[in-house]
Formats: C-alpha cells, sequence, structure tokens
C-alpha cells in the first residue's frame, strides 16, 4: 500500500465539497438567511475597519454558523433518506439539530453586536 497523495483525488473532494455546499444553499432557506447575514457583516466589518483580532471573531463566528447548518442539513438528508416517513425520534434529531444551529447563530450575534455597538455608539 502506497502512501502518496493523489493530486486528482484531493481536486475531487473539493469538487464534492463545493456541490455539497451549493446544495445546501439551494434546498434550505435558512442557508439563504446565513449567507445574507454573512454578507452584511462582511461589509459591515470592511465599512468599520475591523482591526485584526476584531476580523478573527467575526471570521470564527461565521463559520460557526455555516459548520452547524451544514451538519444540521447533512442531517436532514441522513435521516429522511433513512426514513422517509416520520418517525419521533428522528424528529426528536432535527430538532436537537436544529437547536445547535440556533445556539450557534445566536452566540454569533452576541459577539456581532460585541465588535460592532462600539464603531455605531461613537
Amino acid at each position: 500500500m502506497q502512501n502518496r497523495i493523489d493530486i486528482r483525488t484531493r481536486l475531487s473532494s473539493f469538487k464534492y465539497a463545493g456541490r455539497g455546499f451549493l446544495q445546501m444553499l439551494c434546498s434550505q432557506q435558512n442557508a439563504w438567511i446565513h449567507a445574507l447575514a454573512t454578507v452584511a457583516v462582511i461589509a459591515a466589518g470592511f465599512w468599520t475597519g475591523l482591526d485584526a483580532v476584531e476580523w478573527c471573531l467575526i471570521v470564527l463566528a461565521i463559520v460557526l454558523v455555516w459548520m452547524a447548518e451544514s451538519f444540521n442539513t447533512a442531517l436532514e438528508f441522513l435521516a429522511d433518506a433513512a426514513l422517509p416517513q416520520y418517525h419521533p425520534l428522528i424528529g426528536k434529531a432535527k430538532d436537537v439539530a436544529a437547536g445547535a444551529v440556533l445556539i450557534v447563530s445566536l452566540g454569533a450575534v452576541v459577539i456581532a453586536g460585541l465588535v460592532f455597538i462600539p464603531y455605531f455608539c461613537q
């Protein structure tokens, strides 16, 4: 067994990841909200002239929200494939995953407030 890296396989993995992100963006209305919020926050960051640490906090918050939404979407797709009809435990799992997105999103709002409010209060 060889341990060499196959460049074509690595490039294909980026293609599949991009396809997955687009699938989420095209199928999940909450992802549209995250996309609008991402654009708005990045624009506000440029407008206010955030420093490097503030950008790090904003980028971390954005990435965490997208990660949570991605995992939530993946869980929903898997659950629907495994059992298309309603099942109470799958419903609970979907609710918990959606709750995780809510928790991260609220945390991101707090971070954005802590970063941006001082700029807007000047």
